[in-house]
């Protein structure tokens, strides 16, 4: 049976059915009508169609071999090349504004700016090269790069005995609870401003309707401060944190620890007759620092306990159990919500939990410490200090007995 078939209805029918295929759909159905259409069909589909004499043919020739069903739209090897291939140097030329430090001129105009994708796309097309910033986005993933925020990781000048300090510790720490004695990690949280003010991070709100906070948070001496003093103890998973309204001396870290003994360390150590403290290098209960050592000697006095300490090497303070276990999971309650007052820091630490079950006690300390308050090398022979031979300064032991045995 034949029929005959006009121009204008080949258009007609190319222009409703064009819309529903993508780019190798066409043209294997151009090429499938040309096949039936025979010797001039061809011809006849391109000029009803739209499509070259060469799109048209390539369709009839693909059909004539059986086509495979693909997913594919062109053949591989088709298509527009990548810029990385049209536009040789563009990689090096962005891996050097990216790290111009280290890969690149040290004088680049991007050096101290911030490096987003439009920025450097701006930069590309500057020097020469022709590139759109999501492409930049894409390169930059292919190249192994990342959007990251700063990672505080480098330690500094690393002592030599840093490893074995920490073994040292590490030794101490397991002899203290296979013994059933208590271990805790003691240092200060980072001062806050007492107000509403701005907290980093964000809280799920009803849209629209945004946690209120002052526009400015200038550093101000005579705004509050709260001064988090907190201990975390290790085999218990559990914490105290002394709010500190004033100072942070080393009578306040003594006075926080002492707090914490009386508050919880007393009950779930009923027996204990030592304790050992691990803390950092410096600050309020830093191992130069003789305030918090003559205020442990009274601790030990009264409490009958043997308080050891072993303070992390220079520079290591991020090993403090107390900085990943217990002041992290703070931070994160709290974030974007405004500390408005004492009490509310207080409510949000003691409210502060995990999924593997810490547990924080806090509340205020309403004590005015005095700073500057010096020990006398006279006072200081006479505290009932026994430094360990490995790292005196590092390590010692308060004994309750003046002679330091």
């Amino acid at each position: 049976m034949t029929f005959a078939v006009s121009e204008d209805d080949i258009s007609e029918f190319f222009e409703l059915l064009s819309p529903h295929l993508d780019e190798r759909q066409r043209r294997l159905a151009r090429g499938a009508f040309s096949q039936i259409l025979g010797h001039g069909g061809t011809a006849a589909v391109s000029r009803a169609s739209g499509a070259s004499l060469d799109v048209v043919g390539r369709g009839r020739r693909e059909v004539e071999a059986g086509a495979a069903v693909t997913d594919r739209v062109r053949r591989v090897g088709a298509g527009r090349p990548p810029v990385e291939v049209s536009q040789p140097g563009l990689i090096e030329a962005l891996d050097a504004l990216v790290e111009p430090g280290t890969r690149g001129d040290p004088m680049s105009p991007l050096r101290w700016t911030t490096k987003s994708t439009r920025t450097l796309a701006t930069e590309l097309v500057r020097v020469g090269f022709t590139c759109s910033y999501p492409v930049v986005g894409s390169l930059l993933k292919a190249m192994g790069y990342s959007l990251q925020g700063v990672a505080k990781t480098l330690e500094g000048s690393g002592h030599p005995d840093r490893d074995a300090q920490f073994r040292y510790l590490a030794g101490l720490v397991a002899a203290f609870q296979a013994a059933g004695d208590p271990v805790i990690s003691v240092d200060t949280k980072k001062k806050e401003m007492v107000g509403r003010y701005e907290n980093a991070g964000v809280t799920w709100r009803p849209a629209g309707d945004p946690v209120r906070a002052m526009d400015h948070d200038f550093p101000d001496p005579d705004l509050p401060k709260a001064v988090p003093y907190g201990i975390y103890d290790l085999a218990r998973d559990e914490g105290w944190v002394s709010v500190g309204m004033s100072a942070d001396t080393g009578d306040f870290a003594v006075n926080s620890i002492a707090t914490w003994w009386n508050t919880m360390g007393r009950a779930a150590y009923p027996h204990a007759r030592r304790l050992l403290i691990t803390a950092d290098a410096g600050g309020s209960n830093g191992h130069r620092n003789r305030l918090f050592k003559a205020r442990l000697a009274e601790l030990a006095a009264e409490t009958g306990l043997e308080i050891t300490v072993c303070h992390f090497p220079p520079g290591t303070s991020k090993w403090n159990k107390i900085e990943h276990r217990m002041f992290s999971h703070i931070t994160m309650n709290w974030r974007g919500r405004p500390l408005a007052s004492y009490q509310t820091i207080v409510d949000l630490i003691g409210s502060t939990t995990t999924r593997t079950g810490l547990t924080i006690r806090a509340d205020l300390d309403h004590n005015a410490y005095e700073t500057g308050i010096a020990i006398t090398d006279k006072h200081f022979k006479t505290l009932p200090i026994k430094r360990h031979e490995f790292h005196p300064d590092w390590n010692y032991t308060v004994t309750t007995n003046k002679d330091g045995s």
